[in-house]
């Protein structure tokens, strides 16, 4: 199987979930650590990758551990926060 094979299931998956599928950039590192997938997504398309609670998001990773374990590489995957988001970090009450 091709070295990429990760980063291009994860741009085939992000591109049919998304609405703006041409604003999708993924970069590709890796380190001693495996491979570390970077997405960045259109600031209205995070919800969507996102999901409820999280469970698109965590069903990318889950997909993407498969993928990696095909290859023998551990893949994980960071969705960048783009800028413009809606998303409110929370405060720690102190």
């Amino acid at each position: 199987m091709q070295a990429n094979s990760d980063k291009d299931f994860l741009e085939f998956l992000v591109k049919s979930i998304v609405d703006h599928p041409d604003d999708v950039v993924i970069d590709r590192r890796v380190d001693e650590m495996g491979v570390l997938l970077s997405l960045k997504v259109n600031a209205q398309d995070m919800g969507q990758i996102v999901g409820r609670q999280g469970s698109t998001a965590k069903a990318i990773r889950s997909l993407l551990r498969i993928v990696g374990i095909k290859n023998n590489a551990r893949v994980n995957l960071k969705i960048e926060e783009p800028e413009g988001s809606t998303h409110r970090p929370e405060r720690d009450s102190q």
